[in-house]
């Protein structure tokens, strides 16, 4: 049997990025934890000297590491097979950010669905929350706080619905740069991208104004505003850092075009950045619906 028939896997040497990763990620877990601790008070805090740490831990990691990948692709050393690795890898990451989503809008459901009724004494066995809270009402979202704060609720229209429109028009101009590529049409690939890239960015941009609108005197609505507060910032937030991610990636597959890396043969790296952002974008619209609408 001829040795054509097998193609070469490569199996790089034994590395110290995930060591790094993983410190950097337990380092961005305390330090956020702390920081967001003491916000609303703005009493000062180590937290965010650690969490600062922690993310240019992140960011020097995924530099090193991403730059030893790229290295090794444009040398040759990888084969069709080690494609086939690449794909199914980021087939499991995409499905566990599914399975990470699904938690928080689980926890969204049952407190929307079971908990506020069941706390209104709509159960047999449940006694009415009037005892403990006496100015409770059963209806979502929770807008009064047991400490007496009243917040707003976030409406759709506005902010929410212009980043929405950019989210839904980014997957599109993602799509074409994904097509322009496949049939090699340099310049359209590049325009295609700046637009993704620019749409990315601008929804980033309004979500900071969002919060920023949201911690206001006029709304009130923390991170600590009861259950509403908690799973609105929760999803919206762990949402724009998945976007931000995804704008990098972005970022860092135009500044790959720009060197000519990709062909229409050869792109996983740029496919992989376009089906996360595909990705967030899906999560974006459901989050848009359960979040912001009903």
């Amino acid at each position: 049997m001829s040795s054509k028939e097998y193609e070469s896997y490569y199996v790089p040497a034994q590395s110290h990025w995930p060591i790094i990763g993983a410190v950097a990620l337990f380092l961005i877990a305390i330090g956020a934890g702390k920081y967001v601790s003491v916000l609303k008070t703005g009493e000062a805090s180590w937290g965010g000297y650690v969490l600062l740490a922690g993310i240019a831990m992140v960011i020097y990691m995924v530099w090193g590491w991403f730059s030893n990948v790229i290295n090794e692709s444009m040398s040759g050393k990888y084969s069709h097979q080690m494609d086939n690795s690449f794909q199914q890898g980021m087939s499991w990451f995409i499905f566990s950010e599914v399975m990470f989503f699904a938690a928080f809008f689980g926890a969204l459901f049952y407190a929307r669905m079971f908990s506020v009724p069941w706390l209104g004494g709509e159960s047999n066995n449940a006694m009415t929350w009037e005892v403990l809270w006496p100015e409770f009402q059963a209806t979502w979202p929770l807008l009064k706080t047991p400490d007496g704060t009243t917040t707003t609720q976030m409406g759709w229209y506005g902010l929410p619905l212009i980043n929405t429109i950019l989210l839904l028009t980014s997957s599109v101009t993602a799509h074409f740069a994904h097509v322009a590529l496949e049939q090699n049409k340099r310049s359209q690939l590049k325009m295609w991208m700046w637009a993704t890239v620019i749409l990315g960015v601008v929804f980033l941009y309004l979500q900071v104004m969002e919060y920023q609108h949201a911690y206001s005197d006029d709304m009130k609505l923390y991170l600590d505003s009861g259950i509403y507060g908690n799973t609105f910032f929760m999803l919206t937030g762990f949402h724009g850092m998945h976007v931000t991610l995804g704008t990098i990636m972005l970022i860092v597959m135009m500044v790959r075009i720009y060197k000519g890396h990709f062909t229409p043969e050869n792109h996983f790296a740029f496919k992989a950045a376009s089906w996360y952002w595909h990705f967030v974008d899906v999560v974006w619209v459901f989050l848009f619906v359960f979040v912001y609408v009903i």
